[in-house]
Formats: C-alpha cells, sequence, structure tokens
C-alpha cells in the first residue's frame, strides 16, 4: 500500500502541466489515499485551462468534506449542527482544542477555505470570458489566431487550386487580460483595475456584482483606473448615481458568489485555526491592498465635486470636450445636484470647439483657458474663422444661445440685464472687418421679415452703421460702404423748412467734425466712441446724416478712383478747413496723371475736371462737397497746374482752345510759369533737350507768346548753354539749375564760364548771347561789364590783339550809352567806370608791344576817368609817349645806319615775366558789380592779400628793364613825381584787379 502510494507521489511530481488531462487528474489524485497531500497537491497547481483547473478544485474540495463532519463533531458530537448557529468563544475553544490534537484536520480545513475561495474566483473568471469587451473601436476587442490570419493570407483567389471558394476564419474573441492562474492569486483590486484599464468593463462590471462586498470601499479608485477617453455610456452601471430619497450615493448590490458560507469559511472556525498555532502549508488567501478607501457612501455634493474633478481630468488629459460634457450630463441624469452650470459652460464650448469654423492651425482650448475669457472675448472667438457667407448663420446658432445663456445667468445671479445680449453683439459689430459688417447688417434690412432680421432695431442699425463708417481706416472698401449704406433704413422726415434742415446738418456736421477731430486724450476717434455720439441722436438728426454720408461715400469713390482715397471721417475733419481742402485738390490733380493710373487721353482729363468741379460743388440735397470751400475758378486752376505737371501740354492747349478750361490769358500764363519753373527747380540736368528742363521748356508753349514767356524761355535757354561750358558748383559736381535761378549776381555765371574755359572769350557773340538771356537784354551796363570780362580774360591769356579789339567796342558802346543820356547819370557812370578801368589796364600793360594802340587806348582812358584819375592815366600816357618818341628816332636813325630799331630789338633776358605767369595760379571769382560803392576798397583789399606773395613788388608790377631805363632817362620832374605816380598808378591797378577777382578777403 505504501509502495502504491509512494509511485502516485512520484508520478505526479514527474507530470508538467501540459501533461494534464481532466481523466489523469482524477485518476492520479483519486488513486491517493492521503487527503492532506491529495488537497495540497491540487492547492499547488495553478493551470490556465479553466477545465483542469476546475477538475483539480473540485479532487481537492472533495477530499475535504471528511474533516468538516469531523470538526463539527467536535463541537458537540454531532455531525448534523447547523454551521451558522455556532460562533460562541466555548465553540472556538473546541475547535481550536480539535485542531490542536488534530493538526491534518487544520490543515485541510485552511486548504478547504482557500480552494473554495478560488473556485469562487474561478467561476467569475468563466463569466468574465463570456463577457464582449465594449470600446470605442471595436476592432481594438477582435483576436485572431496568428495562424489562422497567415491561412487567411495564403488563400490565394488567382491560384490553382480546388472548387471550394476561400472562407474568412471565424474571428474569435479576445481572452481576458489577465490570465487565470494570475487571477486566482493575485487580488481582486488589482485584477478590477487591471479590467478596468483594458476597457474589459462588463467583465468588471461581473466582478463588482459578484465580489461587491470586497470592492465597495474601492470603487472610486477603480474608476480612476477608467482611461479618460472611456464614453460614460460604456461605463454606465459602474459609475456613481443618486439615491433622490436619501440624498447619498446609490449602494451596489454587495452579493457574495454563494448564498451561504462554508463552514471552513466562518469567522469562528477561521479565530479556531488561528488559536490553534498551525503553521500551515499555504498562506490565507491574498489579502487587498492597504489602500485608503471609502466605505461610506457620499453625498450628493460630494458626488458633484467627484464629476467635476473628473471632468478636469479629462479636459487636462485629453481635451476632450464632448466627452467631458457627457459625463456631466450623466451626473444630471443620475440625479446629482450642482451639475448645470458646469454643462453649460462645457455645452457652450464644445459648440466653439466643435461646430464654430476652424482655421488651418487648431487650437488648444481647455477648460481653463475658457473660464479667463470674458464675453466680447467668446464672441470673438466663436466668430473667429467665419467666411461672409457663414456668418449670419453663425450668429444664430453660436452667438445667440450663449448671449441668451450670459443673460440667463444675470437673471439667476439677481442682476437682470436686458440689454446684455445687444450690447454684446453691438461690441463685436463695431470691431469686425467691414466685409463682415455688411453681411450682418444685409441680415438686418428692414425689408426682411422681423423673425429673420439678426438686428431688428433701425435706429441702432443707423447708428452702427455711421459708426463702423466713419470710424474705419479703410481706403479701398467703397462697394462695401456702399452695400452697407443701401442696407439702411429711409425716413420721411417732414415738418421744419429748409433753413432749419440746412442748420440741423451744418450743425451735425461740425460737431462731428470736433469729435472726431484728433486730441492729446483720444488720439483717434474709433467705432465704439462714435457710437457713443450717435447713441442720444434723434431720428431727424440720424436722417440728415445719412443724407450727409451719402454725399461722402460719393465723394471718397471719386477720391478713390483718382488714386487720392480718404477715409471717411477726412470729409468730416475738412469740412470747415479750407486749407485742407485746397492741399487735397492739389493732390487729386498731380496724382492724377502719375505712374499709378496714367491718364494718356483728352477723355481721361475731362473726366477729372468733371469730377474735381463736382466736388467742389454741392449736392442735390444742398450738402456741400468735399472741395466745398474750394471756388470754382480756383478749381480749375488746381486742374490746369496739375495736368500740365504731368507733362501732358498738347492735352492742355487743346482744352484751352476748346474753352473747356476758361480761363483767362493772364491767369493761364501766370500757371504756366509756374509749372514751368517747378520743372526747372526740379530738373538735375540744365541741358533742356531732355528730362525735366525740356518739359520746363515746352510748358512755356501752351500760352500765347508774351514777354515773360519769351524771357523765361531764354533764361532756360542760357541754363542749358551755361551747363555746357561744365561749370562745377563744388569739386566735382555740375552746377544744378536751380543753384543758377539763385544766383544774386547773373553776371557772375559769365566769369565762371570765362575762367572755367580758356577759349570761351574767343566768342564773343555767344557769351554776349548768353547773357542777353540771363536777363540783361537792352542792359548797357551789363554789356560793358560782359565786355570787360572778355577784354580782361584776353589780356590775361596774352591776346592782346583781341583784348584791344574788344576794347573799341566796349568803348563805342559806351560812348553810344553816353551820347543817349546825361554824363551824370548812375548807368552812364557805371559803364564808364568799367570802359576806363579796362583801357587803362591794357594801355598800361608792358607785354602790349603796339605803343599806338596802348596810347590810343590811354587817350580813351582819360576822356572817360573821373577828374580825379587823369593825373594817373597822364603819367602812363607820358611814358608811352616818351618810349614812342625814342622808337620814332631810332627807327629813323636805323634807316640811315641799317641798324634795327629798337622795337624790333628783343626784351632783355631778365625781363619780367608775362602776365599770364605771373597769375596762372591766382583764382579770380566773379566780381560784384562795380557800381557798388565800396568796390574798389574791397578790389584794394583783395589786391594786397594776394599781391603780398608775389615775387615783385606791388609798386613796380609789370615794368621790364626797357621800361625802368626809360624811367631813368626821363626828366627831373618825372623823378620827382614817380613816387606819387607810381602810388596812383598802383592804385589804379589794384580797383582793376579787384574787378577781376572779386571785392572779397577770400
Amino acid at each position: 500500500m505504501a509502495s502504491s502510494s509512494s509511485d502516485t507521489y512520484t508520478y505526479w511530481s514527474t507530470l508538467t502541466d501540459d501533461d494534464l488531462t481532466v481523466e489523469i487528474v482524477q485518476k492520479t489524485l483519486n488513486g491517493a489515499q492521503d487527503d492532506v497531500w491529495v488537497t495540497a497537491a491540487c492547492l499547488d497547481r495553478l493551470l490556465d485551462d479553466i477545465s483542469l483547473q476546475r477538475a483539480l478544485l473540485d479532487v481537492g474540495i472533495s477530499r475535504t468534506e471528511d474533516v468538516i463532519r469531523r470538526s463539527m463533531g467536535a463541537l458537540n458530537g454531532t455531525e448534523s449542527m447547523e454551521a451558522e448557529a455556532m460562533g460562541d468563544s466555548a465553540d472556538i475553544q473546541k475547535l481550536t482544542d480539535h485542531f490542536q490534537a488534530m493538526p491534518a484536520d487544520a490543515q485541510l480545513c485552511h486548504m478547504r477555505a482557500v480552494l473554495l475561495h478560488r473556485l469562487d474566483l474561478l467561476n467569475t473568471y468563466v463569466q468574465i470570458c463570456a463577457t464582449t469587451p465594449t470600446g470605442q473601436n471595436s476592432d481594438d476587442y477582435e483576436y485572431n489566431d496568428p495562424d489562422e490570419l497567415s491561412d487567411e493570407w495564403d488563400d490565394d483567389p488567382w491560384a490553382d487550386g480546388g472548387d471550394e471558394p476561400a472562407t474568412k476564419p471565424a474571428t474569435k474573441s479576445r481572452p481576458p487580460p489577465i490570465s487565470l492562474s494570475t487571477f486566482l492569486l493575485q487580488d481582486l483590486l488589482t485584477s478590477a483595475c487591471r479590467l478596468a484599464t483594458m476597457h474589459w468593463f462588463d467583465a468588471l462590471q461581473v466582478m463588482l456584482e459578484r465580489h461587491g462586498s470586497a470592492l465597495w470601499q474601492f470603487r472610486f479608485i477603480i474608476l480612476d483606473g477608467i482611461p479618460e477617453h472611456t464614453q460614460p455610456s460604456a461605463v454606465r452601471g459602474i459609475l456613481p448615481g443618486l439615491n433622490p430619497s436619501l440624498e447619498y450615493e446609490n449602494i451596489m448590490s454587495l452579493n457574495s458568489c454563494r448564498p451561504e458560507r462554508d463552514f471552513s469559511e466562518l469567522p469562528h472556525v477561521q479565530i479556531a485555526l488561528g488559536n490553534s498555532g498551525i503553521v500551515f502549508f499555504y498562506s490565507e488567501n491574498i489579502p487587498l491592498p492597504d489602500l485608503e478607501g471609502c466605505a461610506e457612501p457620499l453625498t450628493a455634493e460630494e458626488l458633484a465635486t467627484w464629476y467635476t474633478n473628473h471632468v478636469d481630468r479629462i479636459m487636462s488629459s485629453t481635451g476632450m470636450v464632448d466627452l467631458a460634457l457627457a459625463y456631466i450630463q450623466h451626473g444630471a441624469s443620475q440625479g446629482i445636484p450642482g451639475l448645470d452650470s458646469l454643462g453649460e459652460e462645457l455645452s457652450l464650448l464644445s459648440r466653439l470647439v466643435y461646430d464654430a469654423p476652424q482655421g488651418h492651425v487648431l487650437e488648444d482650448w481647455t477648460l481653463e483657458r475658457w473660464r479667463k475669457m470674458d464675453p466680447p472675448s467668446v464672441l470673438r472667438a466663436y466668430l473667429a474663422h467665419s467666411t461672409p457667407d457663414s456668418l449670419p448663420s453663425d450668429i444664430n446658432r453660436l452667438v445667440m444661445p450663449y448671449l441668451f445663456v450670459l443673460e440667463a445667468h444675470a437673471e439667476r445671479a439677481g442682476a437682470p440685464d436686458p440689454t446684455l445680449p445687444n450690447r454684446l453683439l453691438y461690441d463685436y459689430i463695431l470691431s469686425a472687418p467691414l466685409d463682415l459688417v455688411a453681411v450682418i447688417f444685409d441680415s438686418s434690412k428692414p425689408t426682411l421679415p422681423a423673425a429673420q432680421r439678426l438686428l431688428r432695431n433701425d435706429e441702432d442699425i443707423v447708428r452702427l452703421a455711421l459708426a463702423c463708417l466713419y470710424g474705419s481706416n479703410s481706403l479701398n472698401q467703397w462697394s462695401t460702404m456702399s452695400r452697407i449704406f443701401e442696407c439702411l433704413p429711409v425716413w420721411e422726415v417732414t415738418g421744419e423748412d429748409e433753413d432749419t434742415d440746412a442748420d440741423v446738418v451744418e450743425t451735425t456736421i461740425a460737431s462731428l467734425g470736433n469729435f472726431v477731430t484728433p486730441s492729446t486724450a483720444r488720439p483717434q476717434c474709433g467705432p465704439h466712441d462714435l457710437l457713443v455720439f450717435f447713441k442720444p441722436l434723434p431720428v431727424k438728426a440720424l436722417s440728415r446724416a445719412l443724407d450727409m454720408l451719402d454725399v461722402h461715400l460719393e465723394s471718397g469713390e471719386i477720391l478713390s478712383r483718382w488714386s487720392v482715397a480718404a477715409p471717411l471721417r477726412w470729409f468730416l475733419q475738412s469740412s470747415g478747413n479750407a486749407k485742407e481742402q485746397l492741399s487735397w485738390a492739389n493732390r487729386m490733380a498731380r496724382r492724377a496723371g502719375g505712374s499709378d493710373d496714367r491718364l494718356t487721353t483728352q477723355e481721361d482729363w475731362e473726366w477729372l475736371l468733371e469730377d474735381m468741379l463736382k466736388l467742389c460743388g454741392n449736392s442735390s440735397g444742398g450738402l456741400r462737397g468735399a472741395f466745398g470751400l474750394v471756388p470754382h475758378d480756383g478749381m480749375i486752376r488746381i486742374f490746369l497746374n496739375g495736368l500740365l505737371s504731368s507733362g501732358n501740354f498738347k492735352i492742355a492747349q487743346h482744352l484751352l482752345r476748346s474753352k473747356k478750361i476758361p480761363l483767362d490769358s493772364s491767369a493761364i500764363e501766370e500757371i504756366c510759369l509756374t509749372c514751368s519753373r517747378e520743372f526747372y527747380d526740379n530738373a538735375p540736368s540744365g541741358n533742356y533737350k531732355f528730362g525735366d528742363m525740356k518739359l520746363a521748356y515746352d510748358c512755356l508753349d501752351v500760352p500765347p507768346p508774351s514777354d515773360r514767356i519769351l524771357q523765361e524761355k531764354e533764361f532756360i535757354e542760357a541754363t542749358s548753354r551755361i551747363s555746357s561750358f561744365n561749370i562745377s558748383s563744388r569739386p566735382g559736381v555740375p552746377i544744378s539749375p536751380i543753384e543758377i535761378r539763385l544766383t544774386r549776381d547773373r553776371l557772375s555765371l559769365i566769369s565762371r564760364v570765362l575762367s572755367s574755359n580758356n577759349d570761351a572769350y574767343k566768342h564773343t557773340e555767344v557769351i554776349l548771347d548768353l547773357a542777353y538771356k540771363l536777363g540783361f537784354r537792352n542792359n548797357a551796363v551789363a554789356e560793358v561789364k560782359v565786355l570787360a570780362m572778355l577784354a580782361d580774360t584776353a589780356l590775361q591769356t596774352e591776346d592782346f590783339t583781341r583784348a584791344y579789339e574788344l576794347s573799341e567796342r566796349m568803348v563805342e558802346a559806351v560812348s553810344t550809352l553816353r551820347a543817349r543820356f546825361v554824363i551824370d547819370d548812375p548807368t552812364v557812370i557805371d559803364a564808364s567806370e568799367v570802359c576806363w578801368v579796362a583801357c587803362f589796364q591794357l594801355g598800361r600793360q608792358p607785354e602790349f608791344v603796339d605803343l599806338e594802340k596802348k596810347l590810343l587806348l590811354l587817350g580813351r582812358a582819360l576822356e572817360l576817368c573821373p577828374a580825379d584819375k587823369i593825373h594817373d592815366v597822364l603819367t602812363v600816357w607820358r611814358r608811352l609817349e616818351q618810349e614812342h618818341i625814342r622808337n620814332c628816332e631810332e627807327r629813323l636813325s636805323g634807316h640811315q645806319r641799317g641798324a634795327p630799331s629798337r622795337a624790333q630789338r628783343p626784351l632783355a633776358a631778365n625781363a619780367a615775366a608775362s602776365l599770364k605767369t605771373r597769375l596762372k595760379d591766382f583764382h579770380m571769382p566773379s566780381p560784384p558789380l562795380l557800381s557798388t560803392p565800396d568796390a574798389a576798397a574791397l578790389a584794394s583789399r583783395t589786391f594786397r592779400s594776394v599781391a603780398a606773395n608775389f615775387p615783385f613788388s606791388v609798386g613796380s608790377r609789370g615794368r621790364s628793364q626797357l621800361s625802368e631805363r626809360d624811367e631813368e632817362e626821363s626828366g627831373s620832374h618825372v623823378k620827382s613825381d614817380s613816387v606819387d605816380v607810381s602810388a596812383q598808378a598802383t592804385r589804379v591797378f589794384q580797383k582793376g584787379i579787384g574787378w577781376l577777382i572779386g571785392a572779397d578777403d577770400e
């Protein structure tokens, strides 16, 4: 017998879990005689196969039946006593004594309790396997055998084979996320949380129904294990509810797995087993974790707090507003109070997230962000991505419900505000773009049925439209503004005379103009500010404001057409400012022909003229246009100025000839001169064959010829001629036309031409013509000065022949002038002064060897010089006369001896250098007019400042050795007066040089 039992034990220990079958379990274990070993063997094995595990448990429980009868008999000698009737301390002591006396019975009783608990778990597991998991995606809960899946892919419908059609293998239910062996060893809470996490909500419901008494206090821990993205409908039976009669949480059914507990599971039996001091082969069942549970049901307020916290968890982890709203709705359906406000917030937020139009980049909306937003921000968020087509419906389905909720909140708070919805909607309209505003007004037209209108108060519609339009900065949405205007109501206001109406309009415009004018307190007047202005206005004033708006919209379209658009508020600001209107009219006339919208035909310019005249007139209602303060004649002048500024001179001529520009000739001439000078002043180059200078020249062909026109054209030609000589205003920078016009002494330009061009003096007629065109035509003094400049330039280049010819012409011009005027005339005095100095300079020049011409020049100088200068001129003349006499004598004697005359002998080797050599680096700026009182003094100072650096004495300037020798041969009277004569000659020479270099010290 012992050998047979030993073989059984050995055989059982050699069997693996995979080798076991129900038959082997029953045959092997039933053949063993030791109940303790068999029961322990059943406990020792934990299998994942339900049938095998049930067979083990059944065998183990059956082998413990006898110990129950013995234990019950140990209490009072009978085995039929009801188990529930026992439990006092005497019974516990009896059982303790029995278990101490029979340790095997204690082991079996303990193991029976463990086996029964495992059997309960096994039955629970069987029900779990029978449930179908619920979730948001049923595909997640399908389970397919990998081998069968491969077979499915191997089933090729095009492959050769039998005629049997390919069939999809049957889909198997997904196995529970917990294996049977783990489920039997694991505590109930851990298994329940695992099922909740894996979406096995029906299985979780089974566990709560079968083991509710153990899991009740941990219900909220289990609920926290449910993923936040789970729909409440999937866990409807698990979520807490409220018992309305008790105002406490509904308590779930606390059923046990079996209607009655086994004897081994009774409390006093367990106490007796513990008191027996026996060490059991297996510990008791796995206890629940030591976590803080909630055994008592929650109050209504606590339930509301739980749902609120759960919603916060959902929003923070998933952001799924619809899911959070579903949980709140479920809680409200369970009768839990205090969730209505949160439900309203989530409902409105869900409209924003799911129903409102969305942009390309989705925003992250949270309940916390929603609660921080004020009502205007909520409105803007609802309509942030609305299009003109969807805006009316978006307002009706999104904004209006929100406004009604706000009004209801205000009423519940005890502060009712019936104007709140309109006020918030008006604020949005005032800040919305004009294209959206136009849609709102189009949906609020008075011709629509009242139920279909977004805005139903006609006066408010007018006030909003005026505020939006006059507060807008738009410069190109005139069609949209006109569309808004067409949606406004029309009132027939009667009962007052026209004068009163005009006063009302003027008062309204003046008040509005002052209101919209920027100030320190309000840099810019916006739509909200304007609504404050229009709000107290009565219907009559609003009607006149609409008439004013009509005129301003028409004026705005005209200005926009010609690229000088202005915001509507400008018409209010400039209504009483003639200067501003005049400035804008000039912009309109000039910009219309610009590069943006170049006008090329006469019809285009006639259209512009028509619009400009329309703006300076009055409307049919008597309201002034945008340029109402500009006179009709002034507007035509502005138009002509703009036309000429565009360079369309032929069109201007056609319009003038056709009398479409009704201006007199003097006005036309003045405008043409003004435009020509503007072209001239802006020209970068003086060449009148192209660019702005050509435009300046051609502009003068528009009016009829006149002296002023001819003079201006000649000045342009002179400018072009001066520029051709490459005169520079400063090193490397050519002189500009504006510099030529601003030159006070234009004769200095002649001097600069001569000083910058070596051969310019040879072209006498060209230089004289240049002087005439500079404005000196018929000016004898200027002509003499120009000839003097030419003669002096020729003298500097030692072209004495041309210098003499120019001097003779200058003397002739002065003689003619003296014949026409009295000698004391200032003009004659100035011309004579210039002429005698020039003749004296050339006549006393040592390098000029023609004594006869020099004597003739000095004679001219004696004739023209003042009385106090005669002595100086005579001194030089006498010396030359003596030299001339000696030359004549030498020539006579030379004829007799055949020797060359003195006049033919070359100058000494050490003769003084020519004037050109001495002054080659001497810069002579333009001279001032010789008629200035201090010209001589200035010239003297200049000469002294320069001559101080010469290598020869000023008193002996220009004297050669020959002249010095002649002076030594002169009589005693010449020597005695030599100092005085030298000093006087020096003064005269200084005066001449001063005229050449300019009377300045620079």
